[in-house]
């Protein structure tokens, strides 16, 4: 099972991260079901703008970890240059 960690862009312009093993799903359930997460259920639209596969569910919640961590200016520097959908 392959695991990814995403950055989502929320209807009012804020940031989420999470991790996930299927993006498509995830998404939809940020969008349209009530599987989301609570940040999200009130911030809809969100638009998937950074993925990054990882190899297990550890690093992907340790790489989860690091970019909460990071500044917005950082996290956008991470989109810009990372992998996008």
């Amino acid at each position: 099972m392959s695991w990814f960690v995403y950055i989502l862009e929320c209807g009012d312009g804020s940031l989420y991260t999470g991790i996930t093993t299927d993006l498509t799903r995830r998404l939809h359930e940020h969008n349209h079901a009530k599987q989301g997460a609570r940040y999200t259920r009130a911030k809809r639209p969100v638009k998937l703008m950074y993925s990054t596969p990882a190899s297990d569910r550890s690093q992907a919640t340790k790489l989860e970890i690091a970019i909460k961590k990071l500044t917005r200016p950082q996290k956008y520097a991470l989109i810009a240059q990372g992998e996008t959908p």
